[in-house]
């Protein structure tokens, strides 16, 4: 049944039905974090909720990274492996550049920094070619990358990590503050500044909605649909360098598994805050709940003492969960 042939009370219902799974998390985040401080009060005290803050700035980061992918019917499955493969390179050059007679240790961090975001748009370009270019499946696409982007990292640093990062690195975008503020708290923010301008004020940005959401109008309305979807991957790859030099930063060290899991948390935290895998469906604030939520719900578990396993069902759970509820978000039977 069409949108048109619908009757006003089943529009109504529908919108209703939307806005009420919509306010679902933010009440289940307040209840989890209450029912948490009853087995540990010292969830609640004010230097573990800035603890979790500064933990949710890098997953919404990265959150934010998937959820543009996601708008156009997407997702990265490289990401976690680009994040390794941008920490590897950039801390070689870094480390090879502040050795160096005659180099400056500013000198070594620019190049460090620029060899991450050449890593980190390559594998983005690559992306974004197979999926606009080639019609490569998305799920193909980016697993043939995740391979890709490990076979980088741990080629280039011998499965090893990469010691001796310069202390102003980690100063700049870890331990370092702006008027009291932590830097990645303060990184998290610019990226979601940008991307909400990105998503909201330019033909872009609108246009990995209707991308998304009605790929028959995109190409109905002459939009330059593969041009734009290959944007959208290389501009996730991009935002996930800025994510992956934060982690760096935080671990003093190129990690060739610094990636981990952060491919599922990105998407778990993008799903659970709103993002629709069904595509055209989103924005910055469904990164910020989810990313809030899963950051919550795994430090709860850590200071209660949860088994490392039991967590890893949790999270797969929720995710379940999410996925569940972004159908019946989406279905207007």
């Amino acid at each position: 049944m069409t949108d048109a042939a619908r009757s006003p009370a089943e529009v109504t219902r529908f919108f209703h039905r939307a806005m009420l799974i919509q306010a679902i998390l933010p009440i289940a985040l307040v209840l989890m974090v209450l029912g948490f401080t009853i087995f540990e009060p010292r969830v609640l005290s004010p230097q573990n909720l800035l603890n979790i803050t500064i933990q949710a700035s890098y997953l919404v980061i990265f959150a934010t990274a998937q959820m543009i992918v996601i708008l156009t019917r997407g997702f990265d499955l490289s990401l976690g492996n680009t994040v390794s493969a941008v920490s590897v390179t950039s801390a070689l050059v870094m480390t090879g550049m502040a050795g160096a007679e005659g180099e400056s240790v500013g000198s070594a961090i620019f190049l460090g920094i620029l060899m991450g975001i050449a890593v980190g748009a390559g594998i983005g370009l690559f992306n974004g070619f197979a999926v606009a270019w080639l019609r490569v499946n998305p799920f193909v696409a980016t697993l043939g990358s995740f391979n890709i982007a490990l076979g980088i990292a741990t080629m280039a640093s011998d499965g090893r990590p990469v010691f001796n990062v310069p202390d102003e690195f980690s100063t700049l975008v870890y331990s370092g503050t702006i008027a009291g503020i932590q830097m990645p708290i303060i990184l998290a923010a610019a990226v979601l500044v940008f991307i909400y301008f990105v998503l909201n004020y330019t033909v872009f940005g609108r246009s990995l909605y209707i991308l998304g959401g009605n790929p028959r109008a995109a190409t109905v309305a002459g939009l330059p649909s593969r041009r734009y979807l290959m944007m959208a991957y290389v501009l996730c790859s991009l935002i996930a360098v800025i994510g992956a030099l934060m982690l760096t930063g935080r671990t003093g060290s190129g990690e060739p598994n610094l990636g981990g899991n952060l491919t599922l948390e990105s998407i778990a935290a993008a799903v659970i805050g709103g993002v629709s895998l069904r595509g055209g469906l989103g924005g910055v604030q469904s990164c910020i709940l989810g990313a809030l939520f899963i950051t919550a719900l795994s430090n709860g578990m850590n200071l209660t003492r949860v088994d490392g396993y039991v967590q890893m069902i949790v999270l797969g759970c929720v995710i379940i969960l999410a996925i569940f509820l972004d159908r019946l978000r989406t279905t207007r039977a």
